[in-house]
């Protein structure tokens, strides 16, 4: 495998590979996704408002796990796109809640069916029968990882 441009040369840590192969998959996803006005930053949203009818900002942060800045700004843009909607929440006249809009939830069938086709590209370096020992293998990791972080 040929280093990535900004790799030590011979020195590819684990963790360097996975985030050079996040970002290679992250520009998949965001071709992918470009004709529905959105990327991969926008998929966690995407797919928490899809699964709940509305949330707030602070339940979002939470579900996907980022930092409120981060969320604010991702909202502002999506919003910005009309990929999503917001409206006062009736317990709470402080707070609003942010939805899909009607256009977005459309096209739910087909980003999911994008998001299907980007998960085959990336792992078409893989035979068939290695791709759910390496799925369970990158999951067994993230666990750990995560069991670490939070100990």
């Amino acid at each position: 495998m040929p280093n990535p441009p900004d790799a030590p040369p011979d020195e590819l840590s684990i963790g360097y590979l996975m985030h050079w192969g996040a970002r290679l998959l992250r520009r998949l996803a965001d071709r992918r996704l470009k004709p529905f006005g959105m990327s991969w930053s926008h998929l966690p949203v995407i797919n928490a408002l899809a699964a709940n009818e509305a949330l707030s900002q602070k339940a979002l942060a939470e579900i996907v796990a980022v930092e409120q800045p981060t969320m604010v700004a991702t909202l502002a843009r999506m919003e910005r796109d009309g990929l999503i909607g917001r409206r006062p929440d009736p317990k709470d006249g402080r707070s609003v809640l942010f939805f899909l809009t009607p256009a977005t939830r459309k096209k739910l069938p087909a980003i999911r069916r994008a998001v299907i086709e980007v998960n085959e590209d990336a792992l078409d370096g893989l035979a068939v029968g290695e791709r759910a020992r390496f799925r369970a293998q990158l999951e067994a990791m993230i666990r750990a990882m995560d069991d670490k972080t939070r100990a």
